[in-house]
């Protein structure tokens, strides 16, 4: 046996070029029967489904990408049908998972979004699931990526799709998969298991609201429903990439919150008291009076953000005590003016999270203003003007508290609360709330004083004089846009409160002595006091 192995040896060793040629047969013959299982495979699921059609394509559209085009409420082009040749490249398990099926890659313009729903970043932690999962839970038919970190929902693609390389940016939050690019969405269908799945999230009732003057101006889309329902009106609005539905009898009207439509006028809901033929139990409204509900699309009015177009040498603080409400701040004025807010420090958490100026260092300039909870006379004079947030210290101490040990949307467990962290927080942080404020109305050059409480009471308001502290044109629009996506993504939900008052009578003897000193400097520079919830009960 050993003997014709030997002679094959000496015979390979003699011609190595046969050695190979051999090779090179095994690995042909190899891949030919793989290749002949693959189509038979192929050639059965074909001949099962009826069609040769890929299942990605509907009933309507081409395969090219040209499907049939539909304009919507906004002026703009439905592409929903359209489909890229990029998609044919993605191996099935990349195309449905189960959740989505991948669409392709299309162009994105912040003035006018491919995807019209709500939207949110994350520049660490980004995944194609995530976006996936967080559209699917709001009841969206598409989940777009965008940038590697920021995801988009909506019910229809409003933008025309592009080659695959153009979108050729790692998620964040997984290297194995493509999030788009700059510009450019990858865009997914989402997979509902029953067409009675296909709900468009929860509304959100905003009143009953006297009918505007020129109700074709304010709400330029509006349909006869029959058997008008609430559900039936939301839907509709939802469809056509409006948050507002109006409805007003057998009608139904959409449109965005505007100067001819700005609800902030509520009126009795008995003058909306007309039963909705569809469902009986719910308010239609009637021709002189709408009953008005947020559908879950987001308004992208005030969604467009960048830095200062030339650097700024005047520096303007957004200064607070921690836990005052900076970052709500600093969330409405960047909706509001359209520009970036820097910090005096970094934070990562908040950078991830969309807060783009956060890298910049504070005295770049290229920031609308600057977040700091600095105190004394140095690091106050460093700037030229300054927007004071003050908000009662027990809501700001116990804020900060949740913050310090919980994150900035997370919350302090109970030992934290009765063990001795949370009684030596407030020996230290109390007198630092008064002293905050203090050194601010003694050094500020120029201070404009906004009371977190009077901000959430009448935002539109307040946001309105503090854009124009800061230089610059009031755009109605804009503000009205701001009030309907207020909270941003550092709201905490409020759900686990604390069972028991966590001040002990010491504590609310010192923190009152505090709220008085601080109300007296105030209406010293004859400024407004602090507000009456704060005063000792």
């Amino acid at each position: 046996m050993a003997r014709p192995l030997l002679k094959i040896h000496r015979y390979f060793r003699r011609k190595p070029v046969r050695f190979f040629s051999f090779i090179l047969l095994y690995l042909t013959a190899g891949s030919l029967v793989f290749l002949h299982s693959g189509f038979s495979s192929d050639t059965s699921t074909t001949g099962a489904s009826g069609s040769g059609r890929d299942p990605l394509i509907s009933e309507g559209g081409a395969s090219t990408g040209g499907g049939s085009s539909t304009s919507d409420g906004l002026g703009g082009v439905d592409h929903t049908s359209s489909w890229s040749h990029g998609a044919k490249e993605k191996t099935t398990k990349e195309m449905d998972n189960g959740r989505a099926k991948y669409i392709g890659c299309y162009v994105d313009d912040t003035q006018k979004r491919a995807l019209r729903g709500v939207s949110f970043f994350d520049y660490k932690k980004m995944t194609v699931f995530r976006c996936q999962d967080s559209c699917a839970e709001r009841g969206y038919l598409y989940a777009g990526l965008e940038f590697g970190a920021e995801c988009y929902c909506g019910h229809k693609i409003q933008a025309p799709n592009v080659s695959e390389t153009e979108c050729n940016m790692e998620c964040k939050g997984e290297k194995s998969n493509l999030c788009g690019g700059p510009n450019r969405l990858s865009i997914y269908r989402l997979e509902l298991s029953q067409e009675s799945a296909r709900r468009y999230g929860s509304a959100i009732f905003k009143g009953c609201f006297k009918r505007p003057y020129n109700v074709t101006l304010a709400l330029p889309a509006s349909a006869v429903i029959n058997n008008m329902s609430v559900d039936k009106c939301v839907d509709m609005c939802t469809e056509k990439e409006f948050s507002l539905a109006a409805l007003a009898g057998e009608k139904c009207h959409c449109g965005f919150p505007t100067p001819l439509f700005t609800l902030h006028d509520r009126e009795d809901e008995e003058l909306c008291l007309q039963r909705c033929e569809g469902e009986d139990f719910e308010s239609c409204g009637n021709n002189d009076f709408f009953v008005v509900y947020q559908t879950q699309v987001q308004d992208n009015r005030c969604m467009d953000r960048r830095f200062l177009p030339t650097r700024s040498k005047h520096l303007v603080a957004l200064a607070s005590f921690p836990g005052a409400g900076n970052t709500w701040a600093r969330h409405l004025i960047e909706l509001a003016t359209g520009y970036y807010t820097g910090s005096y420090y970094f934070d990562g958490s908040l950078y991830n999270k969309g807060f783009k100026g956060e890298r910049d260092h504070w005295r770049s300039g290229r920031t609308i203003c600057i977040k700091t909870h600095e105190s004394g006379r140095k690091e106050i004079e460093a700037f030229d003007a300054s927007i004071l947030m003050i908000r009662n210290p027990y809501k700001a101490l116990m804020a900060e508290f949740n913050r310090k040990y919980g994150g900035h949307i997370g919350f302090a467990s109970q030992a934290h609360w009765r063990g001795k962290e949370w009684p030596e927080f407030v020996k230290n942080y109390a007198p630092w709330w008064a002293s905050h404020t203090l050194d601010w109305l003694k050094y500020g050059k120029k201070v404009q004083v906004v009371h977190f409480e009077d901000l959430k009471r009448d935002l539109f308001s307040w946001l309105k004089g503090m854009v124009i502290f800061l230089g610059l044109e009031v755009s109605e629009d804009r503000l009205l846009c701001v009030e309907g996506q207020k909270d941003g993504n550092f709201k905490r939900s409020g759900l686990r409160k604390l069972e028991y008052d966590p001040y002990t009578p010491e504590m609310r003897a010192t923190i009152d002595g505090l709220i008085k000193t601080v109300d007296t400097a105030l209406r010293k520079r004859n400024l407004p006091g602090v507000p009456e919830e704060y005063k000792p009960r």
